[in-house]
């Protein structure tokens, strides 16, 4: 009797046998897989993209006045025209030609005010987490200080005393929004100042300089980076509250804030002079808080909160 061979089929290979994606790869597929990130980045840049080719997407100057054509309603509505896709305001503008020269000035101010409060903020949140004693007990001091002003109250405090403009605007906002910046960077910088990398570069002769900027600062560029969009929706917010008041940018500039405000006597029978600046600005606001939160996400050791 022959003995019988069995052929045992081909083992598959174990999923722990595959080589491991680079860091990359997996960056890169979460930052794909997250919806709200994507969504947050594709308004963003249609946003983005409809400021810096304003002059083209504008079918008119948003400084032209034309009273014989004021108040036109939207092209939807009964009487409007498509001459004036989103109608005109109180003095005959074209509110579209205005609507994108106004993200011009919001994207602006929220970018130059994230910029200075960050460079404030980092500044002194890595002096105070790095050094501690008697910096820490200072910036801390500083940071209390600050958290306790409401920034709403002093802004409109400022601006009434030095007058509204756009660069007023661009300085009292980055001078009053470094806190979170400060609060951030001091604890990410006193998880890293007794790391082993920090302790090597000390051991070779390192300046502190030289370990602040060439050590600490790009292992927190992740967290600084979500504060830098979550700043940006907020100097946006206060700079739309501003030009409401009348404090902030001044007429004829093109601002969501102001158009709210100049919309505001018309708003029981022209309502869409109020809702189409202020959908823009919601849609804005809403767009860089989801990419700083889905920045947020990816950056987490499993890619969750």
């Amino acid at each position: 009797m022959s003995a019988t061979t069995t052929t045992m089929p081909p083992t598959p290979l174990l999923q722990g046998a595959l080589p491991p994606l680079p860091a990359w790869r997996r960056k890169l597929r979460r930052l794909l897989g997250h919806r709200g990130l994507m969504i947050g980045a594709a308004v963003l840049a249609v946003i983005v993209l409809a400021a810096i080719f304003a002059p083209l997407l504008a079918p008119h100057d948003p400084f032209d006045q034309d009273v014989t054509a004021r108040l036109i309603p939207p092209v939807w509505q009964a009487q409007g025209s498509w001459e004036h896709i989103l109608g005109t305001d109180k003095l005959g503008r074209d509110y579209f030609s205005r609507l994108i020269y106004g993200a011009r000035v919001s994207l602006t101010i929220g970018l130059a005010a994230a910029l200075i409060s960050g460079l404030i903020g980092t500044t002194l949140g890595v002096l105070a987490g790095y050094f501690g004693g008697r910096t820490d007990a200072v910036i801390s001091y500083l940071i209390t200080t600050r958290l306790a002003m409401p920034v709403v109250l002093v802004a409109l405090a400022m601006a009434s005393l030095v007058g509204g403009s756009l660069k007023v605007v661009i300085v009292l906002l980055g001078l009053l929004l470094w806190d979170r910046f400060a609060v951030v960077t001091r604890s990410a910088t006193q998880q890293l100042r007794d790391a082993e990398f920090i302790a090597a570069a000390k051991a070779i002769g390192a300046s502190t300089p030289y370990i602040l900027l060439r050590e600490i600062l790009p292992n927190i560029m992740g967290a600084l980076i979500v504060v830098v969009t979550l700043e940006m929706a907020h100097a946006i917010l206060l700079e739309a509250t501003l030009s409401f008041l009348g404090l902030g940018v001044q007429p004829p500039t093109p601002s969501w804030g102001l158009m709210v405000a100049e919309g505001k006597t018309y708003m029981f029978f022209k309502p869409w002079v109020i809702v189409i600046p202020g959908v823009a600005l919601a849609l804005l606001v809403l767009a860089i808080n989801l990419v700083g939160d889905g920045l947020r996400d990816v950056n987490a050791p499993d890619g969750r909160n």
